[in-house]
């Protein structure tokens, strides 16, 4: 049997459910694994959390749109379970300092047919680092400031600072082929890659197919598509409720679903495969731009004292969680340790009141806290696919910020509309979503530098100088030898309640009828149907 892998949520995924923001993987048991039991021909089925929306590769970091991409889009490297790099577009690679070089090796090829070259990858790096064209990628999977020259089949890659963690970066980094680059629309409803996959059908709503590319023999560590079992397409299905995408996996019509909910418990029960991934489930995010009341110290202070944070985590995760540790719990992790410990406030209502008494915040006659005749009233918005747990804990969240004079109006969004919210119209003053990655460097663009307005992609409006002090410090350090100084860092932001992680869960995710790996995403090219 091939081994199930569930080695990594999706690096830098707005979500938990699509961790399908991810992992998963299965193969049927009991049906003796081995390549004789592998068949050609067949279509493997996926189930999406939401829609994706833009399929540009570069243009979104819902984990959706993530596990799409990695069908039709290869990066330069790979990274597999163990967190060791793998080739894929590079055949060799080498990072000195400032400097990292990768080799492209020979035959890669477009879905159309075209050359893919050393300067079309040159071109994707000089895309994504432009800030006017807004990627989200810029500072999370390729350092900002880098620039990129190619000579023959070689990328000589310049950094303005040392990167810790940079190839493990990149290799979430999808590169577009040029006619992609050259009609970026076209990349909105189609693909322009070197994947094992292509676009063949989209249906937005409902589903997308991708057709095998028969000639593709450049996957991570030199994988190809012609093996034995390889499936002739791939569906990945919008399938919005739990129940009936557990409903569809026990009938065959879904060959992997992630499944949070009590619909977990009867998928044990009929025997399915199942992968548990370790992932933050549980992350409130303050807004603390312009014009939104979390923008003061005295409501995020209260927001977060008022709460039973460890009664949260146990509704959240239906008491199959634990507390949270740190940003980065995606395996493979690049640091180990606690940044939350001692820097997350307790529940105190006492002192939650306390400090909006001395902000100025008055209760009314109707125990709702006023200041210059404005109400203390907040939104907020929470992810869908958090399941009944997450609907059940907002419900305790809310009641919670009423008893110390806060009237907190919550809405639950699926992924698409909460990224919308959080990385477009900013409607939103609390939220609940997890951003869910593997190294401590991935999140520094989303709770520092510049705010959306500006083109960057701190959604929060976060301005934390020991935060920003501390990553100073931890990128002068090379990988692992720097997690005291990360840890320090995200420290002082939860201390300032900037953003509180909450609940770590291991999220459970079922297979039938297939075999397939796990990094980060399931893996299209080690996907072998079973007879």
């Amino acid at each position: 049997m091939r081994p199930v892998r569930p080695s990594a949520l999706l690096a830098l995924s707005l979500s938990v459910a699509a961790v399908g923001l991810t992992a998963c993987g299965g193969s049927d048991p009991g049906t003796g694994a081995g390549e004789s039991n592998y068949v050609d021909g067949q279509s493997f089925s996926l189930a999406l959390t939401s829609d994706p929306g833009a399929l540009d590769p570069q243009g979104g970091v819902t984990s959706t749109l993530f596990q799409l991409s990695k069908l039709a889009y290869d990066s330069l490297v790979s990274v597999d379970a163990d967190g060791n790099v793998e080739s894929q577009l590079a055949s060799d690679w080498s990072v000195d300092g400032t400097t990292v070089t990768f080799e492209i090796a020979d035959g890669i090829t477009c879905a159309d047919g075209s050359d893919f070259t050393a300067q079309t990858v040159v071109d994707n790096i000089t895309y994504v680092e432009d800030p006017k064209n807004q990627s989200p990628f810029l500072g999370v999977f390729i350092p900002a400031g880098a620039t990129a020259e190619a000579d023959g089949s070689t990328v000589t890659m310049t950094l303005a600072e040392p990167s810790p963690f940079v190839l493990a970066s990149m290799a979430n980094l999808p590169m577009v082929c040029d006619a992609g680059l050259t009609d970026r629309k076209s990349l909105k409803d189609g693909t322009a890659g070197t994947g094992p996959y292509t676009l063949t059908e989209a249906v937005p709503g409902d589903r997308y197919t991708y057709s095998v590319r028969e000639d593709y023999t450049w996957g991570p560590d030199g994988a190809s598509t012609s093996e034995t079992g390889t499936p002739a397409t791939i569906v990945a299905k919008v399938v919005t409720n739990e129940t009936t995408a557990a409903n569809q996996l026990l009938s065959g019509d879904l060959n992997f679903a992630g499944i949070v909910g009590p619909d977990a418990e009867r998928l044990d029960a009929a025997g399915l495969t199942r992968v548990d991934a370790q992932a933050v489930q549980g992350e409130q995010w303050y807004n603390q731009n312009d014009g939104h009341l979390t923008a003061d110290p005295a409501v995020r202070a209260a927001l977060t004292r008022a709460l039973d944070l460890e009664e949260l985590q146990k509704v959240l995760t239906s008491g199959k969680g634990g507390p949270a540790t740190q940003f980065a719990v995606v395996a493979p992790a690049g640091c180990t340790g606690s940044s939350v410990e001692g820097n997350v406030a307790g529940t105190d209502v006492a002192a939650a009141e306390a400090a909006l008494d001395e902000a100025g915040w008055v209760k009314g006659s109707d125990g709702i806290r006023a200041k210059d005749g404005e109400k203390l009233a907040l939104s907020f918005v929470y992810d869908a696919s958090l399941g009944t747990g997450g609907s059940a804990a907002a419900e305790l969240a809310v009641a919670a910020w009423k008893e110390v004079g806060i009237d907190v109006t919550g809405k639950q969004l699926d992924q698409t509309a909460i990224a919308g919210a959080m990385f477009g119209t900013g409607d939103w003053d609390i939220a609940w979503e997890p951003v869910n990655i593997n190294t401590p460097d991935q999140i520094v663009p989303f709770v520092s530098g510049p705010g959306l307005a500006d083109g960057g992609t701190n959604f929060s409006g976060i301005d934390n100088a020991d935060y920003t002090a501390g990553v100073e410090k931890a990128m002068t350090t090379n990988g692992a030898e720097g997690c005291d100084e990360w840890l320090a860092a995200e420290g002082a932001l939860f201390a300032a309640d900037d953003v509180i992680p909450f609940a770590n869960n291991l999220l459970p995710f079922f297979g039938k009828g297939a075999e397939f790996d796990v990094v980060g995403n399931v893996v299209p090219t080690s996907i072998r149907m079973l007879g």
